[in-house]
């Protein structure tokens, strides 16, 4: 188990502890409609996964709408994903208010399996930490960042920077 801060109050992060180089485990979450998504989902395509404790705040809000200006920037072969606890109706009000239109916006509310197979599950509040994780299409962890501090933004430019190398 790893661990993380928020406002500088240690949390542990529950669940699998993946490194760059591992196979992603495979996921279930839903979508705005409640229909199931999984990893399989997007077999093929080099994936960003975007990860949020929730879309309702600020520095979450900044993230969501970073990589939704850079999802439309990217080939057909990238999904770009952004996964939280949120509700589904809240995420779908959400990204109605926010034009977020170009990521695919899904909820772990039900069994937090991917927060806990991606090691990102905050056991204290049962929120997922920030982080950012770039699956290439074979499902390969190439790169991957657990922001220590929630309340910060991660790092774009390098999550960006790992995932043209792996579209490349």
């Amino acid at each position: 188990m790893s661990n993380v801060t928020m406002k500088g109050n240690p949390l542990t992060l529950a669940g699998n502890k993946l490194s760059e180089g591992d196979n992603a485990p495979d996921f279930k979450v839903v979508d705005q409609n409640l229909q199931p998504e999984s990893l399989k989902d997007y077999s093929g395509k080099v994936k960003l996964i975007s990860v949020t404790p929730s879309l309702d705040t600020p520095v979450c809000d900044m993230q969501a709408r970073k990589f939704n200006e850079e999802a439309a920037k990217l080939g057909d072969n990238v999904a770009v994903l952004n996964i939280s606890v949120d509700l589904p109706f809240a995420i779908k009000r959400f990204c109605n208010a926010a034009g977020i239109d170009k990521v695919e916006t899904l909820s772990d509310y039900k069994d937090v399996s991917f927060g806990e197979n991606y090691g990102v599950l905050i056991k204290e509040l049962r929120l997922l930490a920030r982080a950012v994780f770039v699956v290439d299409d074979k499902d390969i962890v190439r790169y991957m960042e657990v922001v220590p501090e929630v309340t910060d933004e991660p790092d774009y430019e390098t999550a960006l920077s790992e995932l043209r190398k792996v579209t490349q």
